[in-house]
C-alpha cells in the first residue's frame, strides 16, 4: 500500500468503500453533480433491522490499495457506479465494454456494479436492467438516490452473506490464511498442520469477521470478535494482524464512545449507542471476556459495555498498534494512517500533548519517495490536524513548507497561487493579522524575525503571481507592523523595494479582495512619519472672532432665558473633551500643529500631507516635508479653508510616502495627545490690514488684558509736541467691511499726562463705508504729548533786592532776568545729582489703537473682529519749568506769572506765550519770563464734597478741580516752543507746576470792587481827566460772587500826590475837598447781590492826584481774606478850566 489517505479517521472502519467513476469522456461539472447526489446517500437503514450501514464514496482508489482489502475490509471496494454519456445505440455496446473493463479492475473485491447511463433513449434504455440505468439528461434523473439506496442493499445481502459464512464456526473446514501482499512470498512452504499456523489462521479470520460486523452495523459483536483476535494473535506473536486487531478495537470503541464521529465531517451521525443497548438485550444474552479464552458462542459474550474500551484504554491501544506496524517496513502507510485518526481521538479528548506525540511520530514515517503533490497534501494534513489539537503555531510551521512545496524548483510550472493562498493561511498561527489595527494595540505578539520572513515570502509569491499591488500591501504591511524589528539596513532595502513596486502601481487605501473573497485592509503608514500630537490652532490674533455684547449697535439674543441651567451645564461638560473654546472663520485658512518625528535611519520625504475632516465642506492645503534621519519631535503645520459654516471634526492626516497613499486616523492612534478635535465654523468676516505713515518698531507691546498686538509703529516727540498718524484701512477679505469702531488705551506708563494723548474724528472715515474688498479708508489720529513740565532744581539766582514776593522768592521786577545756573547748590550725593540734573532724560509712552470691525454674514450672527496697533511714543524733554511765582499787576483784576524756564534740547529754542514777546533759549540756557494774566473765577468749578459719606470720592473731586484750573490757566496763557534747525514745535503746559499758593494769587477775589471817577472806571494805568473847580463825581460798587453774606464795611478815601521819588503827600486839604464826608458806609451784601455807593471831590488846582483806600479795621473786614479787600487805584489829573469860545 503506497497511497496513504489522510483523510482517515475511525469512523471509517464502519464504512462500505464504493468507487464512483466516468467512462469516457463526462463533462467534469456534470458529473461532479452527480457525485454530489450519489455521496449524499452516506447512511442507509436497513429494512426489518435497526442496523444502519455507512458509505465512503471516492471517486479515484488507486488500484493497489484495494489488495489490502483482506487486512481491513474498510480498505476494500466493494461497489462500483460508473456515469458515462451516450447519446445513440451504436455508442451502446463500447460503452457497456468498458463498464466490464472497469469492473475488472476491482473485480475481485466488487459485491456489486451500476451503471448511469445519461443520454440514451429508445429500446435499449427501455429494457429492464438491475445494474444498468438509463437517463435522458443530467437534469432529468430524479431516481438516482432511489437507485443508490437499492444498490447499498444489494451490497448488504452480499456483506451479510460474507459475514455469516465466516463467522460460522465449522471445525471440519480448514481456515484459510489472510494475509497482506507483502507476506505471500513469505508464507510459502510453511507447515499448515501446524497448531501455531492454525491460530494465525483463526486469529486473522476473528479479526476479518470482526471487521465484516463492524460494517454490517453490529458494533457488539465487532468489539468480541476483535478481542477474540487479539488473544489468538497475541499468542503466536503475529503483530502486523495484532495490531489491525487492536486498531479494529479501538474503532469500534471509538465508534461507541463518540457517535458524533472524530474526521470533522459535516452532518451527524446516527448514535451508535441506543442501538447498540437495543441489540443486546433483544438479540444476545450476557456474557464475559475470560482470562482462559473467548467463548465460542459469541452471544454469550455480547451484551457488556466493558468489551468496549474506555478513552483512556483506546489511546494506550492505539500506541500498541502503532509499535506493532513500526516492526514492518511496507506498513508505513497502515502506521501513518493510525497515527492519523488517533490524533483526531485525542482532539475530541482535547490532550494536545499526547496527540502531539502521535504526529511527530507521523512525521518520521518513512514512505516511498512521494510526488510533489502529496507532499503538499501530507504537510497540509499535517498543519490541519496541528490546528485542531491547538498547535497554532506547528500548525502554520508545516503550512508553510507545504506552501514553499508548492513552487518546488521540480516543478515545471510552480503553482505560485496556491503558494500565496497557503501563506495567507499560516498567519494566524504565527500571530498575525492582515489588519494593522490588530498591531496598534498592546505589546508585539508573536515571532518578530518569522513574522517577517513569511510576509517576504507573501511578497515574493504576490510578484511572481504578477500582482504588483499585492506587493505593494504585503511591503507596507511589513513597514508599519514591523517597523521596530527591522534593522536600519532593512528599513532601507525594504523602502527600495517598496519604491519600485509604486513606480509601477501606487499604494491606495482601497480595500484589496481576493478571488476567494478575503479581504486586505489597506495599511496607513501612521509611523511614517509618527504623530505624538496633534493641536487644532487658533486664528491669528488679529483675525479672531469675538461674539458681539451690545457692540456696534446691536444686540445679540441669548439661546436661554435662563442665567444657569444644570442640563446646558451638563452638556457642555460632556462636550468640553472635545469640542475646542474658540472658532475658525469660514473662508479662512486655518492651522492644525502636529508633532511629528522620523524614526527611519535616513532622511524621511513626506509629500501631499493634508487633513482629513468632516461635518463641514474643507479645502485642504497639502504640504509637502521633509524629515532629517531620526529627527526627534518636529513641528508641522497643515492648513485649510472651510468652505461652510457648522461644526468641523479633525479626523485625522493623509500623507504619501513612498508613494504610498494612507489615511491616517487619530482613533486608530492611541498614543497621539490632541486639545480635542472639533471646532466650529462661522459664518465669514472681513479681513482688515493697516498701514500707517510711521515706521514700525522694533519695541513689541505686552498689554496688561495680553491681547497680542498684530502690527507696532514708533515715533520720536519732544514734549508738548503733536503729530499725525495716518492710518490706511485695506480690506483684503471678501466680505463688505460694514461696522467699525475705534478705542484707545494706553499701557505701561507711570508718566501722568495732559490733555488728550490721542484724538481722533471717527465720522470722516465712516463715510467711506461700507468698505468693499479691496478698497481703502485713511483714518487720521492726532499724536499729542504733554506730560509734566516742571523740574525740582532750581536753577536762577535767587535777587535780593527790593521786589515784591508773593512766592517766598524775591524778585527785583516783573522782567526777564538773564542767568546762569547755580553750580554750587547742587546736592552733594552724586545719584541725587544725576537725577534732579539729568534733563535729557527719554520717556516712553506706549498705547494701543483697538479696531473693532465686522461685516458679510458673520456680522448678521453677531460676531466682529479685532485688531490692534501698538504705538510706541518716545518723549524727549523740550522745555522744564524750574520755578513758578506771581506779582500783582497794576489792576486788581491782574498779576504777572513769573517762570523760570530751561532749554533742555541741544538745540536753539523760542518760547512764546500770548501778547508776549518771543524768548530766544540757547541749548541748556535758562531764562525767567514774566506773562501778564486776568485773574480767574474758579469758583464755577464744583467744591470738595463735605458729606461723609462722599469723603472716598473727595480726593479724586479735588483732583478734578485742580485739573480743571490748570487746563483754563493753560489756555489762556498759550505757551509754545519752537526748534527753528528742525522745524518742530509744540506746547508748554504750566499743570504740573502750579501749586496752591500760585492758585490763590491767581484766582479772582469774590468780592469784586468798582470805582468810577466821572462816570469812567479807574482801573491799571488809567487816568481820569477832570476840571479844577468842578465837582467829580465818585462811585464805589461793591459786587458780592461769595457764597455767604458781608459787610457792613468802612472806607475811608484818603488823595495823595507821588513825587516818583517815594515820597507821597498827604497833607491836600488845600489842594482838595470832599463834597459831603470822605468816609463810605456799606451795608451788608447778599451773595451774587451788588450795592453802590456815592461821593464827589473838587480839585482847587491843577496835578495828578491819586486815591488811596483804605479799610476801617472792624469785625467785618478782618474776618475777610486780605486778597478779598484789595480795591483798584485810582489816577485823576486836574486841569485849568477851559475858557469859553467867543462867537
Amino acid at each position: 500500500m503506497s497511497v496513504p489517505d489522510y483523510m482517515q479517521c475511525a469512523e471509517d472502519h464502519q464504512t462500505l468503500l464504493v468507487v464512483v467513476q466516468p467512462i469516457g469522456v463526462v463533462p467534469e461539472e456534470s458529473f461532479f453533480r452527480i457525485y454530489k447526489r450519489i455521496s449524499a446517500v452516506s447512511q442507509v437503514n436497513v429494512r426489518d433491522s435497526q442496523r444502519v450501514l455507512y458509505i465512503r464514496y471516492r471517486h479515484h482508489y488507486p488500484p493497489e490499495n484495494n489488495e489490502w482489502g483482506d487486512f481491513q475490509t474498510h480498505r476494500k471496494v466493494v461497489g462500483l457506479i460508473t456515469i458515462t454519456d451516450c447519446s445513440s445505440a451504436k455508442e451502446w455496446p463500447q460503452t457497456f465494454e468498458k463498464f466490464h473493463l472497469h469492473k475488472e479492475m476491482y473485480g475481485s473485491t466488487l459485491y456489486d456494479s451500476r451503471l448511469f447511463v445519461f443520454g440514451l433513449q429508445g429500446e435499449i434504455a427501455e429494457q429492464p436492467r438491475t445494474d444498468v440505468a438509463f437517463y435522458p439528461s443530467y437534469d432529468e434523473c430524479e431516481t438516482v438516490e432511489k437507485r443508490i439506496e437499492d444498490f447499498i442493499e444489494s451490497l448488504f445481502i452480499v456483506l451479510e452473506s460474507k459475514r455469516l459464512d465466516r463467522a460460522t464456526d465449522k471445525s471440519g473446514d480448514k481456515i484459510p490464511l489472510l494475509c497482506v501482499p507483502f507476506e505471500k512470498k513469505d508464507f510459502v512452504g510453511l507447515d499448515t498442520d501446524s497448531r501455531h499456523y492454525k491460530k494465525r489462521c483463526q486469529g486473522r479470520m476473528r479479526k476479518h469477521v470482526g471487521d465484516l460486523c463492524l460494517q454490517a452495523g453490529m458494533l457488539q459483536d465487532s468489539l468480541v470478535h476483535y478481542h477474540m483476535a487479539v488473544e489468538l494473535l497475541r499468542s503466536v506473536n503475529d503483530f502486523l494482524w495484532l495490531g489491525a486487531a487492536l486498531e479494529g478495537l479501538c474503532s469500534a470503541s471509538v465508534i461507541y464512545h463518540y457517535p458524533g464521529g472524530t474526521g470533522g465531517k459535516v452532518g451527524p451521525r446516527r448514535a451508535q449507542g441506543g442501538s447498540l443497548s437495543a441489540e443486546a438485550g433483544n438479540r444476545h444474552r450476557p456474557g464475559a471476556l475470560t482470562s482462559n479464552g473467548i467463548n465460542a458462542d459469541t452471544s454469550a459474550e455480547i451484551g457488556r459495555a466493558k468489551n468496549c474500551l474506555s478513552p483512556e484504554d483506546i489511546i494506550d491501544k492505539y500506541k500498541e498498534a502503532i509499535s506493532y506496524y513500526g516492526k514492518y517496513k511496507n506498513a508505513g502507510v497502515i502506521e501513518l494512517e493510525a497515527c492519523v485518526k488517533a490524533v483526531r481521538v485525542l482532539a475530541i479528548q482535547k490532550r494536545s500533548m499526547e496527540a502531539s506525540e502521535f504526529l511527530q511520530n507521523a512525521v518520521y514515517i518513512n514512505l516511498r519517495q512521494l510526488s510533489e503533490e502529496e507532499k503538499i497534501q501530507r504537510y497540509s494534513i499535517l498543519s490541519e490536524l496541528y490546528e485542531r489539537i491547538g498547535f497554532h503555531r506547528k500548525s502554520a510551521f508545516f503550512k508553510r513548507i507545504a506552501a514553499m512545496q508548492c513552487a518546488a524548483p521540480s516543478i515545471p510550472e510552480p503553482g505560485w497561487r496556491a503558494c500565496y493562498k497557503l501563506l495567507l493561511e499560516t498567519l494566524p498561527g504565527y500571530s498575525l493579522s492582515l489588519d494593522p489595527q490588530d498591531f496598534s494595540k498592546g505589546t508585539h505578539r508573536g515571532w518578530a524575525a518569522v513574522q517577517m520572513r513569511l510576509l517576504h515570502e507573501l511578497v515574493f509569491a504576490s510578484r511572481r503571481m504578477g500582482n504588483p499591488s499585492l506587493c505593494v500591501r504585503h511591503l507596507s504591511f511589513l513597514l508599519q507592523t514591523m517597523l521596530d524589528f527591522l534593522s536600519d539596513q532593512e528599513k532601507k532595502d525594504v523602502t527600495q523595494s517598496l519604491e519600485s513596486y509604486t513606480a509601477k502601481c501606487p499604494g491606495t487605501m482601497e480595500v484589496i479582495t481576493l478571488p476567494d473573497g478575503l479581504k486586505l485592509p489597506p495599511v496607513p503608514f501612521t509611523k511614517l512619519p509618527i504623530v505624538r500630537s496633534v493641536k487644532l490652532l487658533n486664528l491669528p490674533t488679529s483675525l479672531r472672532p469675538h461674539k458681539m455684547k451690545s457692540l456696534l449697535g446691536q444686540n445679540v439674543s441669548t439661546k436661554s432665558p435662563f442665567i444657569y441651567s444644570p442640563i446646558i451645564a451638563h452638556s457642555r461638560g460632556e462636550e468640553r473633551n472635545k469640542k475646542i473654546d474658540f472658532q475658525w472663520v469660514q473662508g479662512d485658512v486655518c492651522e492644525v500643529q502636529l508633532m511629528v518625528y522620523n524614526p527611519m535611519p535616513f532622511e524621511l520625504r513626506v509629500e501631499n500631507m493634508g487633513l482629513l475632516t468632516t461635518g463641514v465642506e474643507f479645502e485642504s492645503l497639502p504640504a509637502a516635508l521633509s524629515l532629517p534621519a531620526e529627527s526627534g519631535l518636529y513641528p508641522v503645520t497643515l492648513v485649510g479653508v472651510p468652505q461652510t459654516t457648522g461644526q468641523i471634526t479633525v479626523n485625522g492626516y493623509h500623507t504619501s510616502v513612498f508613494g504610498v497613499f494612507s489615511d491616517c486616523l487619530l482613533d486608530n492612534l492611541p498614543g497621539v495627545k490632541t486639545n480635542g478635535c472639533t471646532v466650529e465654523v462661522i459664518p465669514s468676516l472681513p479681513r482688515l490690514q493697516i498701514s500707517t505713515s510711521l515706521p514700525r518698531s522694533a519695541h513689541t507691546l505686552q498689554p496688561s488684558s495680553g491681547d497680542e498686538i498684530s502690527t507696532n509703529v514708533s515715533v520720536q516727540l519732544y514734549n508738548g509736541e503733536a503729530q499725525q498718524l495716518i492710518i490706511k484701512l485695506e480690506n483684503i477679505g471678501t466680505e463688505p467691511l460694514e461696522k467699525l469702531e475705534v478705542t484707545a488705551k494706553t499701557v505701561n506708563t507711570k508718566e501722568k499726562l495732559y490733555g488728550d494723548f490721542l484724538s481722533w474724528n471717527l465720522e470722516d472715515t465712516l463715510c467711506q463705508f461700507p468698505l468693499k474688498p479691496g478698497k481703502i479708508a485713511t483714518f487720521i489720529v492726532n499724536i499729542k504729548v504733554k506730560l509734566d513740565f516742571s523740574c525740582q532744581e532750581n536753577l536762577l539766582q535767587d535777587l535780593s533786592d527790593d521786589g515784591i514776593s508773593v512766592s517766598g522768592l524775591p524778585l527785583s521786577s516783573p522782567f526777564r532776568q538773564v542767568v546762569k545756573p547755580r553750580v554750587e547748590t547742587k546736592p552733594l550725593n552724586p545719584q541725587e545729582s544725576s537725577k534732579a540734573g539729568d534733563f535729557s532724560h527719554v520717556k516712553t509712552l506706549e498705547a494701543v489703537l483697538n479696531f473693532k470691525y465686522s461685516g458679510g454674514p458673520g456680522h448678521a450672527e453677531g460676531y466682529y473682529r479685532n485688531l490692534a496697533l501698538g504705538l510706541h511714543v518716545e518723549v524727549e524733554p523740550s522745555v522744564f519749568f524750574t520755578r513758578i511765582s506771581t506779582l500783582p499787576a497794576t489792576s486788581t483784576r491782574q498779576c504777572h506769572l513769573l517762570l523760570d524756564v530751561f532749554n533742555s534740547t541741544e538745540h536753539e529754542l523760542t518760547i512764546s506765550a500770548r501778547n508776549n514777546e518771543d524768548l530766544i533759549l540757547h541749548a541748556g540756557e535758562c531764562q525767567r519770563m514774566a506773562i501778564q494774566v486776568d485773574k480767574f473765577n474758579f469758583e464755577s468749578f464744583p467744591e470738595s464734597p463735605t458729606d461723609g459719606a462722599q469723603l472716598a470720592n473727595a480726593k479724586q473731586l479735588e483732583e478734578e478741580r485742580q485739573q480743571a484750573r490748570g487746563l483754563e490757566i493753560n489756555s489762556k496763557l498759550d505757551i509754545c516752543w519752537k526748534i527753528p534747525s528742525l522745524k518742530r514745535e509744540g506746547e508748554a503746559s504750566v499743570e504740573g507746576v502750579l501749586n496752591q499758593l500760585v492758585l490763590e494769587h491767581l484766582q479772582l477775589a469774590p468780592l469784586q470792587w468798582d470805582i468810577l471817577v466821572d462816570g469812567k472806571v479807574c482801573d491799571c494805568d488809567i487816568v481820569v481827566t477832570c476840571q479844577v473847580g468842578d465837582p467829580v463825581p465818585l462811585q464805589v460798587k461793591l459786587t458780592n460772587w461769595s457764597k455767604h453774606s458781608v459787610g457792613p464795611f468802612a472806607l475811608t478815601v484818603m488823595p495823595y500826590q507821588d513825587y516818583q521819588n517815594g515820597v507821597h503827600n498827604y497833607d491836600l486839604q488845600d489842594a482838595i475837598t470832599f463834597v459831603g464826608s470822605n468816609t463810605f458806609y456799606i451795608d451788608t451784601v447778599k451773595p451774587a447781590k451788588d450795592s453802590v455807593y456815592f461821593g464827589a471831590l473838587l480839585f482847587l488846582y491843577t496835578g495828578d492826584f491819586y486815591l488811596n483806600i483804605k479799610f476801617h479795621e472792624d469785625k467785618s473786614s478782618r474776618e475777610l481774606p486780605l486778597s478779598w479787600l484789595c480795591l483798584p487805584s485810582v489816577h485823576i489829573r486836574a486841569t485849568e478850566p477851559v475858557a469859553p469860545t467867543k462867537l
